[in-house]
């Protein structure tokens, strides 16, 4: 599985960890984030990774900042991307399941660098359970 990955300032050890588990698991990762904890913007490392997922160049994608909220606003304004700000492994497993999340994105300053790994194990090993939920994740994209 290829898998991109973007984070900002609030990351760096956290995609380290992440991406080692991930290459360990035998899994293709490209790299879009900073590895220096010098404050950057976390569009610059967000987009390319929603552009990744979007265009099919990467199966799913890991972003990366302080709450995770405004890396997962930015991915989110991308037509096909649909990112899960996540925070344990149970809400990473649902948006999977109930919504067929493409983009993982995870808060560093509330989370572990563990927990972090955690959930992205549970998020790539999840499958979406379509059903009643493929018509609701059918009308989430504006057209």
């Amino acid at each position: 599985m290829k898998i991109s990955i973007g984070n900002d300032h609030a990351g760096p050890d956290y995609k380290k960890a992440i991406v080692a588990f991930l290459e360990q698991k035998g899994h293709e990762i490209v790299n879009h984030g900073t590895d220096t904890f010098d404050s950057v913007d976390y569009p610059d490392f967000g987009h390319p990774v929603a552009i990744d997922v979007a265009i099919g160049k990467a199966d799913f994608g890991v972003v990366i900042c302080g709450s995770g909220n405004g890396i997962n606003m930015t991915v989110n304004k991308h037509q096909g991307i649909r990112s899960a700000l996540c925070w344990d492994k149970e809400i990473a497993s649902l948006a999977r399941q109930h919504n067929d999340a493409n983009i993982i994105s995870i808060p560093a300053r509330f989370t572990s660098i563990q927990q972090a790994v955690e959930m992205v194990d549970t998020f790539l090993n999840t499958n979406f359970e379509g059903g009643r939920h493929a018509n609701r994740v059918n009308k989430i994209a504006c057209q």
